[in-house]
């Protein structure tokens, strides 16, 4: 039953993701905000839903490893998505194409997880009420990065502000409206995936921690997944990639924004210390990424470029590296 209820919700994220990206170049378009500005905010921000509120659930029911793990092990698999992404496209470097417009958000992201590991080792007691300080300077500093992608967006050029809009593009009203209609779908099927998915992790006798930073993440990123293999399949570039990074900026806006829920103090605090190392491989994989989309490196292995290459192999033995550590308790 479990395994139906599993294949079920899986079914329907993926439709209702395949409508979040068709709707999101809508609303690109019909706004001219631009695929980059609306993947990174826009798609990013209802693609992250899944993690949100899959973390929001557990500290409520006072399991804060598996929320910790949930969005962590979610930026190390949104950098695995990205090399996938960039081997679907072997004729053209699709990340070399959009390196420059891609590098203030991938370098955001990598400052925000840095600040997150930093607070974890830090511990730093300070709060207002019951939210920790370090919470509080992620969320704000979460707000100046959509700023400052804004303001970058607005000022790399028209690209987005000219040109017609392709004959037979719905209308904006249609696609705000498609848009949320296939958020609040994720929003509402996701519990179900992601209870299914502890039925599982009960029956195969693995622990919340590792499940936490495998399973649940994997699931709670399948939208990511659906969603940018949509848009690049459409042809919106910059919104795909866009996607990925904005989610892993999003992620840890939403490990800032979890401390709100949890009531019995500072959630950063109590963190388990082993998250530390979930946190760096999911740092050194998006400086990968960031890294291999500047360096322009045109080497291949067969048919697999050295950056997308090391990105899949960092995974992987990051994967094996937290189960052998004991991850799984």
């Amino acid at each position: 039953m479990v395994w139906l209820q599993f294949i079920f919700s899986a079914v329907v994220i993926v439709l209702a993701a395949i409508q979040l990206a068709k709707y999101g170049d809508v609303i690109a378009i019909r706004t001219r905000l631009g695929g980059m500005f609306v993947g990174v905010i826009l798609l990013a921000g209802a693609t992250s839903l899944p993690e949100l509120l899959t973390t929001i659930s557990a500290v409520q029911q006072g399991v804060p490893n598996l929320a910790a793990g949930n969005l962590l092990g979610s930026n190390m698999i949104n950098m695995f998505l990205l090399a996938i992404l960039d081997l679907m496209h072997r004729k053209e470097r699709l990340l070399r194409k959009a390196a420059l417009k891609h590098a203030l958000s991938g370098s955001l992201a990598v400052l925000m997880i840095g600040m997150v590991v930093f607070f974890i080792i830090a511990n730093i007691q300070g709060s207002v009420g019951w939210v920790g300080l370090d919470s509080l300077a992620i969320i704000v500093v979460y707000v100046i990065s959509i700023r400052l992608i804004q303001t970058n967006a607005s000022h790399s050029g028209p690209p987005a502000s000219t040109g017609e809009i392709p004959e037979g593009t719905p209308s904006l009203k249609r696609g705000l409206l498609g848009f949320l209609i296939a958020a609040g779908v994720l929003v509402m099927i996701t519990p179900v995936m992601v209870s299914a998915s502890v039925g599982i992790a009960e029956i195969t006798g693995l622990g919340t921690t590792f499940i936490g930073t495998t399973l649940v993440a994997l699931v709670t990123s399948l939208p990511e997944l659906v969603t940018t293999i949509a848009a690049a399949r459409m042809g919106a570039d910059d919104m795909a990639i866009g996607n990925l990074f904005g989610s892993n900026l999003f992620n840890m806006f939403a490990l800032g924004l979890t401390d709100f829920f949890y009531l019995q103090g500072r959630f950063l605090g109590v963190v388990d210390p082993a998250f530390l190392l979930v946190g760096m491989l999911g740092l050194l994989m998006t400086s990968m990424a960031l890294i291999g989309n500047l360096a322009r490196l045109e080497r291949r292995i067969f048919f697999i470029e050295l950056d997308s290459l090391a990105l899949i192999l960092v995974y992987l033995g990051g994967l094996w590296l937290l189960y052998s550590r004991g991850m799984s308790p």
